[in-house]
């Protein structure tokens, strides 16, 4: 799916989300990141935008899905840092994978984002993810780093800061009945109970209408 908004709110976005916003519990953060609006202000001074619709917690060194498990490394330290800031990692050797650090600095946390649906950018986006269809472009976190050209060259910017390139701005106000819970995607090495979480959360289909993605922005 493809949302439309007015030009105007395109290109003059709300300030982003505040520290405070993220300075919070992990599943807190997770449930009210959907309806915000992931920001990527490109070199040539346009917006790359698409509405949150899928994420995943990942809370401390007891979950043994989350990289903290094998305590504060080169790779994972970020997590550890102020929260509000980028963690971008490679995955598998293949993919890059963007998460926004959570709680409180010294308690390694994050929310990963696994989806977005495209808002502007799209013909970016669409040269990026090599003429897939639309309904491919952003539709998983491999697939969303492509489409916003996000690579381990912005880990740890900060989210909370108007000048940053990346930014995560207020949207859509997601109602309770339009969110699903289930399990995380891909752990396929981790035992429970922490396999069976249900730490992913994801904005029912059928409330990705254009009418309510844009009664409900900012």
């Amino acid at each position: 799916m493809i949302a439309s908004n007015s030009p105007n709110r395109l290109d003059h976005p709300p300030p982003p989300l505040p520290r405070s916003f993220y300075n919070r519990p992990t599943l807190t953060v997770a449930r009210e990141l959907l309806g915000a609006r992931l920001i990527r202000r490109e070199p040539d001074g346009g917006l790359t935008r698409g509405l949150i619709t899928e994420t995943e917690a990942y809370i401390g060194p007891e979950d043994l899905a989350c990289h903290a498990r094998h305590g504060k490394t080169k790779r994972n330290q970020i997590m550890w840092g102020p929260p509000g800031q980028t963690y971008i990692y490679f995955s598998y050797g293949m993919h890059w994978l963007l998460n926004a650090v959570a709680e409180a600095e010294g308690f390694p946390a994050a929310v990963l984002i696994r989806a977005v649906v495209p808002e502007s950018g799209i013909e970016r986006m669409r040269r990026r993810r090599g003429g897939k269809p639309d309904r491919l472009l952003t539709d998983g976190p491999a697939k969303l780093c492509q489409a916003f050209d996000l690579d381990g060259g912005q880990n740890g910017l900060d989210l909370c800061n108007p000048d940053s390139a990346l930014q995560i701005v207020p949207g859509a106000a997601v109602p309770e009945r339009a969110v699903t819970f289930g399990p995380r995607v891909g752990l396929y090495s981790v035992p429970e109970p922490w396999v069976s979480k249900a730490w992913r959360l994801l904005v029912r289909p059928e409330w990705l209408t254009e009418s309510t993605v844009s009664e409900g922005a900012a």
